[in-house]
């Protein structure tokens, strides 16, 4: 009994140590992935191109933001072979020596001034390792956290991993603020904006020894301990999977919110060819709050999906963002700051956390164990790949100078939203299907009274071991 309940401990505490690693790993990822968004849309079109046409320059600083996302599919072939190959763990970590790197380079790269051509294209290629390496993160946090979980909590703990995106782009927005603020803006230009990319050394540092700590998944080291670890995880990915991967990238296309909250709309709001004319600090506080907001929604949404299901949270908050990205648009049109941040909040920050906080526990729950990392990263980046492309789409659509661009704009986020709401409604729920069953599709849910019977039971057992410690503590 006394054996029992240790290993019961042993389990519990590597679930929440699971759910930490995801949490801090995807939050420092992020911050690097992020601080260049923000440079992309703020900094880069003044230092890394010619200065002769300010509307190319916008355009072309946007498009290196979206190159990154290019390198994602391929990031996501190689990675997520390794994820289902070598294993959660060791692929994570893979992942963050390469953000780490890549990132803190662009903190040395000459100016266009100072090097031309040569400025931007060193700048292309590390947002392509960038994107590379980003392919593996959200994949292999989420099959990590998923596989680590209690019974019943899937959706809970699976949100941490996206609390922890959120908080690096909480912290990408917020370490430009007193930069941009306080410093002469010559300064700034010059060598002030190096300085978030050089603190990824302290994210590498960090990122390598929380991740060390955590233990491979039950559900890998089981497919290894029986040999069933496959040699081409990407064939049997496709041949198996490729409906609900083809769904997963419709769904993933939603990162278009971020996309209009933090980069056309950072684009739109500051950059003077578009003539709305938010300063940088005060257009800064979007991103900031927004992911305030969602930091604290985010665990809501995720225990919300392990009751009443993953697809309505996730229909919720792709159509409900969707409608809303015409209001967000609308109140920078009209230089509405107050507005334009309530409506952020509401967007970004609230309504599509329905989304983003469910389909870390969602994705990897459509896939077999033997391919899950493979399936959920390919399919998740292509989606994420279109819609970072859609900046410079929407550039070319609503360039500086045009008429409705809330509304043409507002008009390509919308409609992405359907496909997205009619991809997760076509596909199977999943959040009673047992671990062992995940991703076949004859699996058989529990019962909607066994599996709240089983919830319960698991929280008596948590609760009674939480006491159990609480009163060792106490004897100590």
């Amino acid at each position: 009994m006394t054996n029992t309940t240790e290993h019961e401990r042993h389990e519990r505490r590597q679930s929440k140590m699971a759910a930490a690693s995801g949490w801090i790993g995807s939050a420092l990822e992020y911050y690097d992935f992020f601080i260049y968004a923000q440079a992309a849309a703020l900094i880069f079109p003044q230092i890394f191109f010619p200065k002769g046409d300010a509307k190319v320059a916008i355009a072309a600083s946007l498009a290196t933001y979206g190159i990154g996302y290019v390198a994602r599919p391929i990031g996501a072939i190689v990675l997520g072979h390794w994820g289902d190959t070598h294993g959660r763990k060791s692929v994570l970590l893979v992942c963050m020596f390469l953000m780490g790197v890549s990132t803190m380079a662009v903190a040395f790269l000459p100016t266009y001034e100072q090097a031309g051509f040569w400025a931007p294209a060193i700048l292309v290629v590390l947002r392509l390792v960038q994107g590379f390496a980003v392919a593996g993160e959200i994949s292999g946090a989420s099959s990590m956290i998923l596989e680590h979980a209690p019974f019943g909590r899937r959706g809970y703990y699976g949100s941490f991993g996206m609390q922890g995106v959120a908080a690096g782009q909480l912290l990408a927005a917020a370490v430009f603020l007193p930069l941009s603020h306080y410093m002469q803006e010559d300064a700034f230009y010059a060598w002030g904006w190096r300085v978030p990319f050089l603190m990824s050394a302290v994210v590498l540092a960090a990122g390598y020894f929380i991740r060390r700590e955590v233990r491979e998944t039950p559900a890998f080291a089981r497919e290894d301990a029986q040999g069933d670890v496959p040699r081409s995880p990407l064939r049997l990915a496709f041949r198996y999977c490729w409906d609900d991967m083809l769904r997963v990238t419709c769904m993933a296309i939603m990162n278009v919110i971020p996309v209009v909250a933090t980069i056309f709309g950072g684009a739109y709001a500051v950059q003077k060819a578009y003539g709305i004319g938010f300063s940088k600090d005060m257009y800064l506080w979007i991103p900031v709050l927004g992911n305030i907001a969602a930091m604290i929604v985010i665990p809501f949404w995720g225990a919300l999906s392990d009751r009443v299901g993953r697809r309505l949270p996730i229909i919720v908050g792709t159509f409900g963002s969707g409608l809303l990205s015409f209001g967000y648009l609308y109140a920078i049109s009209i230089h509405h700051v107050a507005l334009a941040i309530l409506l952020s909040i509401l967007m970004w920050g609230v309504v599509y956390q329905g989304q983003n906080a469910v389909y870390p526990s969602f994705f990897p729950e459509l896939f077999p164990a033997r391919m899950r990392v493979t399936s959920m990263a390919i399919a998740q980046n292509v989606g994420t790949a279109i819609s970072a492309l859609l900046p410079a789409v929407f550039t070319a659509v609503a360039p500086p100078g045009s008429t409705h661009i809330w509304l043409t704009v507002g008009g390509i986020a919308f409609g992405i939203s359907v496909l997205a709401s009619i991809a997760a409604y076509s596909a199977r729920e999943t959040f009673r299907v047992p671990m062992s069953e995940l991703g076949k599709r004859d699996a058989v849910p529990l019962g909607r009274e066994e599996y709240e019977r089983l919830r319960s039971a698991e929280k008596r057992e948590r609760v009674s071991a939480q006491d159990a410690l609480d009163e060792r503590g106490s004897r100590a």
